[in-house]
């Protein structure tokens, strides 16, 4: 299953830089990013090619970094596979946590990462409505 590192830092100049230092030193190829503000600290979510090393280096260097599974549902980049997917949920009763997308190549492919309650249940359910889940792959695009 795929693994989300999610990256508790300071919201200060310097602290995002930190932690792309450690990750370059160690050879990581970050795929995906976001960043949230939570006032004086921020929540930075990364899916990166090698997750388990990410977030062993982040830690060794005094970060406060966890690994969570989730799912990367590939999408067809048009309009209404968002849609479809949505549906896919509300008729499943399947209750998304947090979620983010990207773009892998324009009006080809998409990704939307989503933390579920449940995975392994989901990931049965999701893959019965017709939608691919990547597992070691997301790392490679």
């Amino acid at each position: 299953m795929p693994k989300e590192l999610s990256v508790f830092l300071e919201n200060k100049p310097g602290r995002l830089g930190s932690v792309a230092g450690i990750l370059a030193e160690s050879e990581i190829n970050v795929r995906t990013m976001t960043l949230q503000d939570r006032g004086e600290f921020g929540l930075m979510k990364l899916i990166v090619d090698k997750p388990e090393i990410a977030d062993l280096a982040l830690k060794d260097n005094g970060f406060a970094s966890a690994l969570k599974d989730i799912l990367a549902i590939l999408l067809v980049d048009k309009p209404g596979s968002f849609n479809k997917l949505a549906a896919a949920c509300d008729k499943h009763n399947i209750n998304i946590i947090d979620a983010y997308g990207f773009v892998i190549e324009s009006n080809k492919q998409a990704v939307f990462c989503v933390e579920v309650s449940e995975p392994d249940r989901i990931k049965k359910l999701l893959q019965q409505e017709g939608f691919t889940l990547l597992e070691e792959e997301l790392y490679e695009f």
